[in-house]
């Protein structure tokens, strides 16, 4: 049982870099997925760097809500995308209107297609 503990102590010392390297190995050698617990690997060593802030971030539309219309045409404006693409995005939740963009991006995406009377997240 000595030698689990020390397993332990030594993962949670990894950065979240190191435990993503891990899990790649990991995933390789025995040839398995591991999309649930890469997250909560990578959430133990974030909880300690609490204090960086997050920079990326995706814009999620939730749904299009009453005014569907106004959400395509803010969407078209967001990505460059036709009227058929705009369209489907705005009436597929959990759809990602843009990702990886900075906070400032973000909230003004938000925003935009809020006031259009979108349901939006961040993450």
């Amino acid at each position: 049982m000595a030698d689990l503990e020390k397993m332990i102590k030594q993962l949670s010392e990894l950065t979240v870099l190191e435990a993503a390297d891990l899990v790649k190995m990991l995933e390789e050698k025995w040839g398995v997925s591991a999309a649930a617990p890469v997250a909560a690997m990578a959430a133990a060593p974030a909880a300690e760097e609490a204090a960086e802030e997050k920079t990326e971030f995706d814009v999620v539309i939730k749904g299009p809500g009453p005014k569907k219309i106004e959400v395509i045409k803010v969407i078209r404006q967001l990505t460059s995308l036709g009227l058929v693409d705009a369209k489907n995005m705005a009436e597929t939740p959990d759809t990602k209107v843009l990702e990886g963009v900075g906070k400032d991006v973000a909230n003004n995406a938000k925003e935009k297609l809020e006031t259009a009377g979108a349901e939006v997240a961040l993450v």
